[in-house]
């Protein structure tokens, strides 16, 4: 493990809401389902398409959360929607800041769970990195992640709520009226956070929707990449039903290692998901699939699994994203060599695939990729215990 940076902590305890038993959070709902809502309360269907762009666009594009500040509707109507609704995202907890400027939040939500969400800040854009689940369920023995058991799935409020809490934190909410900023600070959003997308697919389509809605908070679909570790039967609905670019964790060559490394192989094997790959609907040179693969010294990183993994990828327009690993208390795993890296990198490059090596981003916060896991759930494993779990020992 590299030497850890320093960090500062400044930790923000949001009041709780009032209780609000009885109310709907508008926060989550399609907009068919916020038409529905405002009807059922009381909005003469007549007006139905209207009133729901404009509380759509006060809370999406603005960031109200107060409906007295919905200054475009008459005072009686702002206290019908108060009298029947909330406007409520997940609580955070806590949030530290890497010395490279990434952000870590931890975020309570209904039941009192906890997930993370990481913030990236590059030069000319940033990404926001959101979950998905409580947890995780598919155990994947290189991912701290993984080691924390599912709890349930997140709702498409607490998905897209996610978005929202981080503009609140950067600041980023257009004032009404004021002339259009194109520079974003929150320009992209990955699904690889805690938990598997596919397996949450309804809830995570209905969140990415809202946040690609253009009166709301704008994000281009190629903007949005969805990591899944080969949930088959999911993959070609992302495609129609979301359209956001795709991610595979991949992570090895052969079925024997994939099988300890990302456990979903042994039902679909590395044969299946390439097959469902190279038959998805949105597969072009412009919106390759990205491969991720994280490096771990030993285990997948020789030069015939390079070899191997370019006979995989014959087919699919691809980019392979070489993850150095970031270890964790417990890992069973160790990170492959700088020298190492290069050499696979260019062995995939050679073969004309761009094979960037991800800089390790908010290790000294455990904010890296495969490092999330709610504060709450910390206790360690012991690295023989998961070495006997995961038959790596």
């Amino acid at each position: 493990m590299e030497p850890t940076a320093p960090i500062t902590q400044d930790v923000m305890t949001i009041p709780r809401k009032s209780d609000t038993t009885g109310k709907r959070n508008l926060v989550g709902l399609t907009r068919d389902q916020l038409r529905e809502a405002l009807i059922a309360v009381g909005t003469p269907e007549k007006q139905a398409k209207m009133r729901t762009g404009q509380v759509w666009q006060w809370i999406y594009q603005w960031g109200v959360r107060d409906f007295d500040a919905m200054t475009n509707l008459a005072k009686t109507y702002r206290a019908m929607l108060a009298e029947n609704f909330v406007i409520e995202i997940p609580e955070v907890v806590t949030r530290k800041v890497s010395e490279d400027g990434t952000r870590k939040y931890l975020v309570r939500i209904a039941g009192g769970h906890e997930v993370e969400v990481v913030y990236i800040p590059e030069e000319g854009r940033g990404t926001l990195c959101i979950s998905s689940q409580v947890g995780c369920t598919l155990t994947c023995s290189f991912c701290h992640t993984g080691t924390q058991k599912l709890v349930r799935n997140l709702t498409a409020a607490e998905i897209v709520g996610q978005i929202m809490l981080a503009r609140d934190d950067l600041d980023e909410w257009p004032e009404p009226g004021a002339p259009k900023d194109e520079a974003r600070l929150l320009s992209n959003v990955v699904l690889m956070g805690m938990g598997e997308p596919l397996y949450n697919f309804e809830n995570v389509r209905d969140a990415m929707l809202i946040a690609m809605d253009p009166e709301g908070i704008q994000l281009s679909r190629r903007r949005i990449t969805l990591s899944t570790s080969g949930v088959v039967p999911e993959i070609a609905r992302t495609a129609k039903e979301i359209g956001c670019l795709l991610a595979i964790s991949f992570h090895a060559t052969t079925d024997e290692v994939r099988d300890k490394l990302v456990p979903i192989n042994k039902r679909w094997n590395i044969k299946t998901l390439l097959d469902t790959l190279r038959e998805y609907p949105r597969l072009s040179n412009s919106e390759r699939i990205t491969f991720e693969y994280v490096m771990l010294n030993g285990v997948n990183d020789s030069d015939e699994d390079a070899h191997r993994l370019i006979e995989h990828l014959k087919g699919i327009p691809a980019k392979v994203n070489l993850i150095p690993f970031n270890e964790w208390p417990g890992s069973p795993y160790t990170r492959s060599s700088n020298n190492r890296i290069r050499a696979f990198a260019d062995i995939i490059f050679n073969a004309g695939y761009a094979s960037p090596v991800r800089k390790p981003r908010g290790e000294d916060i455990m904010a890296a990729c495969g490092q999330l896991k709610s504060e709450t759930e910390r206790a360690r494993k012991s690295k023989r215990q998961i070495e006997a779990e995961t038959g790596l020992g």
